[in-house]
């Protein structure tokens, strides 16, 4: 009898191993395949569809993209087309019949196909009566006629409804007839719709309802008491992101006493009564409502003090971004069932306690990211035997992580230490027992290198995340290939940049994880050749090796072994040859970056389906094929720094095209300025600098709006400025280094967001205009080396934001203004031009392992994710300092400050003001026509590090009080009519040895002038300004006198002694005659030999 049970249990399993067998071998029914095919067809006329591997094939369509088939029946029962169908058809009205196929569907996926409605009587009602899940959430459903043209009839299976991301608003009741139709739905989903309080009414008939989110819509919870009368059943409320609610929210909340996760995030919870108390954190009280509740998030919300109760049953607690009492976590013991607490950038400070959230002995996931804490990790953070996940990211924490109680947590799945003052051993060895490790991110710390002894522990962890860099600051480790890497298996985001990790490139690590996904390898001392394996990984979609030293050419078969890259970044090495033309098949390559190697040979034509295309700083030559610029995908392409040639006003271009940023500097491009290239395209960067082009710059230019960088300098262009051009985004613009001319007029005047303005080394003329004030963004002014004249414009005083200034090489004259002392010269990041363009962010990164987690790992994606930004090249400032020309970039420009007034006409005493600028590191008031003394306020320059005021007219003594000045490098006041002594020699005028810092003042003396000071010699005293004149220290009245009075008594006394000796007469007649024979005899032979020259 036994035996014969036994063989029926065993008959039983062959035919369901069989059924299952001929489901996976046979595939979908035909009549599905046939269905889905003609779905395809109708939602992609075209043909082109991100579902091209949907083929009228024998294929099996149960493993086709999307689709999710019964192992048993072979019948599809999940289908998913979002996004399948491209927004630029149109609008979609379905007729759900397409689906009528799938006998056994039970999820339906619509989102983002551009869905508005429903044909007549072919609404879901005609789908399959097993369907209970259905998405159709970022459509265009704006109002109730448009849904219940789609839900006709009743779809009593339903238990699953999304509409979020619609623009829904509460309407004439659509959703309270829509409910009648929806008995048995359990779950909707409204989020970021337009709803305001008028819908509550239109959900009371959802009486199943068990979650309800109603996230980033326009409620203020008037009107919720409603709610909680009629679903009772509701689990789950999202109310999360909505407008100010009112005090009336809490007492409503209690009545729903089966809830058990409440989200109230992204809200200002203000009122009276009620709301005073949650500010307090008395919410945590109203929980005695909710004996189920088990998760609540209180994020971004004004939280502020208070205390908590004793909760035995909740479970999970985010309070991220709110502004928590510092005694908080050693409040939080109280709560002993608690499993994740998140807390991340609350503003809390201070070092750990040892109290209160070390008692949570079930606690699994902890997040303290992005706050201020500092010290040491406590000791007591050992005692979390149940943690899982721990971020602590984005501190001061500090200590060796080996002698930590990060040793004795062997439960961590996943870690993150990085932006902290860790010191981290690069041999993993205090992880070596982790056996869960699954995460581990460790940026911006100080690693720490060990004995040999630890290079030969085998880990118990198999990795699937692995980050590790170096803080900037840190000395360079010099080491090679971790050890520990040897024996992962597993892993599919690796980044060990910013290193110096030396050795040939470890192509070994592919051959061990062939799931790798994301290899980020920049910032290192690879050296040879790239030597890829000829196993393909079709896994990988990121590989960054810039900054290193591997030269040679780039693989040919690179295409074939990373055939689905998204990022490809080989920049800063010393490849050579040709790029290969296959890098432009790749269906998804979206970002190549091979700029600053030696690559010579490119078809620019092969290579225009790449968004992102960066050759800049190559040997790369040759005419830009027209299909370039015609491309509809590349939207960032940097040429600049190569050889291509041509005209660009020559390319015929067609239709709309959208740049970003088109970069072709520093290349050899000639002729005009294209107008209809600019009549085409959309610019936020342009950059033609250092090109060959000549002619005026088109008024075309008027038309580019959203343009925020341009630079044109270094050409031959002429002309007059369009006084149209006046872009509202316009923050950085060069033109120096030509030949434009007339008056500024009107143009830039209404570009309040200008932060640099570089108009050097024209011909610009007139005065600078009044409106210069009205850029109250503007940092850095450079007008160096044009015709300006008139006086500088008082109106340079209201730019809040300028921080250099230089006007010099100009025909500027008047009195300098003394409000530009009261200038703060503040510190401005925007001047560098940092991250400015699109950033690409990992989201692959986190999926393969986000998905076993809780949800603080959504708020830690991006502690993990790396994005790559568009960099434009960094704004480069050249100013004249310490007589030298310097550029300034990066944060060197951030702390720049300095005014260059000199080679122009000023006059008049130098304000005493001017000693105000108390940032200022350079101050040039040279070649001018300054009087008066040195203010003695210049002491008050503490960081200023070049002084120049030479050839002036300035009098009186060099005030002692400048040797206070420790910053000084170079101090000039050559050729004025300084008197007196010279500074003592002491601090940075100690180090003044070269007389030129002196010269050309006559009654100027001590070292380093040789013209020394007689001990009983008195210096002369400066004359206070309002008894001196404008000539100095000689009275010019009393010089004209005597002078006159001399040059008389001379010439009578010659004619007097010439008229009695007649022999003195007769030998200075002969000596006037030999004058005049040698100049008119030297005058003949010069004029002889010139002609000779010339023929």
């Amino acid at each position: 009898m036994m035996m014969k049970r036994i063989g029926a249990w065993m008959l039983l399993a062959l035919f369901t191993l069989v059924g299952e067998w001929h489901g996976r071998c046979y595939g979908c029914l035909e009549e599905e395949r046939i269905g889905l095919l003609e779905i395809q067809s109708l939602i992609n006329p075209h043909g082109v569809s991100w579902r091209d591997h949907w083929v009228d094939t024998n294929s099996n369509c149960c493993e086709w993209r999307g689709i999710e088939c019964d192992n048993t029946t072979r019948r599809v029962i999940q289908l998913s087309l979002w996004g399948a169908r491209d927004f630029h058809l149109g609008d979609w009205v379905l007729n759900a019949s397409l689906f009528q196929p799938f006998k056994e569907l039970r999820g339906l996926d619509l989102g983002g196909t551009g869905l508005v409605g429903c044909m007549e009587n072919e609404g879901f009602e005609v789908l399959s009566s097993k369907l209970s899940n259905l998405d159709l959430r970022v459509n265009k459903f704006t109002n109730d006629k448009s849904i219940l043209s789609c839900f006709n009839g009743n779809l009593s299976t339903l238990k699953s409804l999304d509409l979020s991301f619609n623009g829904l608003t509460a309407g004439s009741g659509g959703l309270k007839v829509l409910s009648s139709r929806l008995k048995k739905l359990e779950n909707l989903l409204l989020r970021e719709n337009q709803y305001n309080d008028s819908i509550f009414p239109s959900l009371t008939g959802f009486s199943s309802l068990k979650s309800l989110y109603l996230s980033g819509n326009q409620l203020t919870g008037s009107g919720f008491e409603i709610i909680s009368s009629h679903l009772g059943k509701l689990e789950n409320l999202d109310l999360s992101h909505n407008n100010i609610f009112n005090d009336s929210i809490l007492s409503h909340l209690r009545g729903l006493s089966h809830l058990k996760s409440l989200n109230l995030s992204g809200n200002m919870l203000l009122g009276s009564t009620t709301i005073n108390g949650l500010r307090n954190l008395d919410i945590l009280q109203s929980l005695r409502s909710w004996p189920s509740l088990k998760t609540l998030s209180l994020k971004d919300t004004n939280l502020s003090q208070g205390t908590f109760f004793n909760s035995s049953t909740l479970e999970e607690l985010h309070l991220d971004n709110t502004s928590l009492p510092i005694n908080f976590l050693q409040n939080t013991g109280a709560l002993p069932a608690l499993k994740v607490l998140s807390v991340a950038e609350c503003d809390l400070h201070g070092t750990l306690p040892a109290q209160g959230w070390c008692e949570l002995k079930n606690l699994k996931q902890l997040d303290l990211a992005r706050n201020n804490f500092g010290g040491a990790l406590p000791d007591c953070l050992g005692n979390l035997s149940s943690l899982q996940l721990l971020d602590v990211s984005d501190n001061q924490f500090t200590g060796n992580i080996a002698f930590g109680p990060l040793t004795k947590l062997i439960s961590l799945e996943f870690l993150s230490l990085s932006n902290n003052l860790f010191e981290v051993p690069i041999s993993m060895k205090p992880f070596m027992n982790h056996s869960s490790l699954k995460f581990f991110s460790s940026e911006n710390n100080r690693l720490v290198t060990e004995s040999a002894a630890f290079d030969n522990l085998i880990p118990k962890f198999q990795l699937v995340f692995f980050r590790l860099s170096s803080s900037p600051t840190s000395e360079a480790l010099n080491v090679e290939i971790l050890d520990f890497l040897y024996y992962q298996y597993d892993l599919r985001t690796l980044d060990l940049s910013h290193n110096n990790i030396f050795g040939m490139f470890p192509s070994w690590l592919l051959k061990n994880n062939t799931r790798m996904e994301q290899l980020y390898l920049s910032e290192n001392s690879f050296v040879g050749t790239l030597q890829l394996l000829d196993h393909p990984y079709p896994n990988m979609t990121e590989l960054d090796i810039s900054n290193n030293n591997i030269n040679g050419q780039i693989p040919k078969d690179i295409c074939l072994i990373f055939p689905n890259l998204w990022i490809l970044r080989m920049a800063d090495n010393g490849f050579t040859g040709y790029i290969p033309s296959c890098l432009g098949n790749f269906s998804s390559l979206s970002f190549l970056d091979l700029s600053n190697n030696q690559l010579s040979t490119v078809k620019l034509e092969q290579l225009t389906t790449i968004q992102v295309l960066k050759l800049s700083n190559n040997s790369l030559g040759g005419q830009i094929p027209t299909s370039v610029f015609n491309s509809s995908i590349s939207q960032y392409l940097y040429l600049g720094g190569n050889y291509f040639w041509g005209q660009i006003s020559d390319f015929p271009l067609y239709g709309w095209k959208v740049w970003s940023v088109l970069d072709l500097s520093n290349n050899q491009f000639s002729g005009m300025l294209p107008r209809s290239f600019f009549n085409f395209t959309y610019d936020e960067v342009l950059d033609l600098s250092k090109n060959l082009f000549k002619g005026p710059i088109p008024r075309d230019f008027c038309k580019l709006d959203r343009l925020e960088f341009l630079d044109l300098s270094d050409n031959y262009l002429s002309g007059y400025m369009p006084s149209c051009f006046n872009p509202p985004q316009i923050t950085h613009i060069h033109l120096s280094k030509n030949r434009l001319s007339g008056p500024l007029t009107y143009g830039f005047y209404n570009s309040s967001s200008l932060v640099t303005m570089d108009l050097r080394d024209n011909s610009f003329i007139g005065s600078i205009p009044n409106w210069i004030g009205n850029l109250s963004s503007l940092s850095v002014l450079l007008l160096r080396a044009n015709n300006f004249d008139g006086e500088l414009a008082v109106q340079l005083c209201l730019l809040e934001q300028l921080s250099i200034l230089d006007v010099s090489q100009n025909q500027l004259s008047g009195p300098l203004p003394s409000c530009l002392g009261n200038l703060t010269l503040k510190e401005s990041s925007q001047k560098t031009l940092a991250d400015l363009g699109y950033g690409f962010p990992s989201w692959s990164i986190e999926k393969a392992y986000y998905e076993t987690m809780g949800p603080p790992l959504g708020d830690s994606m991006y502690n993990l994710g790396k994005d790559f930004w568009v960099n434009f090249t960094e704004e480069v400032i050249e100013f004249t300092t310490k007589n030298m020309y310097y550029g300034y970039k990066g944060k060197v420009l951030s702390y720049m400050y300095g005014i260059d007034l000199s080679n122009n006409n000023f006059v008049g005493a130098i304000p005493p003001e001017f000693g105000n600028l108390s940032k200022i590191l350079s101050l040039n008031l040279s070649h001018n026509n300054l009087t008066g003394s040195i203010p003695a306020t210049f002491s008050n320059l503490k960081q200023i590090e070049s002084l120049d005021l030479s050839y002036n007219n300035l009098n009186g003594a060099i005030p002692p009080q400048l040797t206070e000045i420790t910053t000084l490098e170079v101090f000039s006041v050559a050729y004025n009519n300084l008197s007196g002594r010279t500074p003592e020699r002491k601090y940075q005028f100690g180090t003044f040895d070269d007389e030129n810092c002196y010269e050309g003042n006559p009654f100027l003396c001590g070292p380093p002038l040789r013209n020394n000071c007689s001990e009983e010699a008195v210096p002369l005293q400066p004359v206070p300004n309002d008894e001196q004149g404008d000539d100095g220290f000689i009275d010019m009245e009393f010089f004209y006198i005597s002078f006159g009075v001399c040059y008389t008594v001379v010439v009578m006394t010659i004619a007097a002694v010439l008229y009695i000796n007649p022999y003195w007469r007769r030998r200075w007649s002969y000596f006037i005659e030999d004058c005049i024979n040698t100049c008119y005899y030297f005058v003949v032979a010069s004029f002889r030999k010139f002609s000779n020259v010339r023929r």
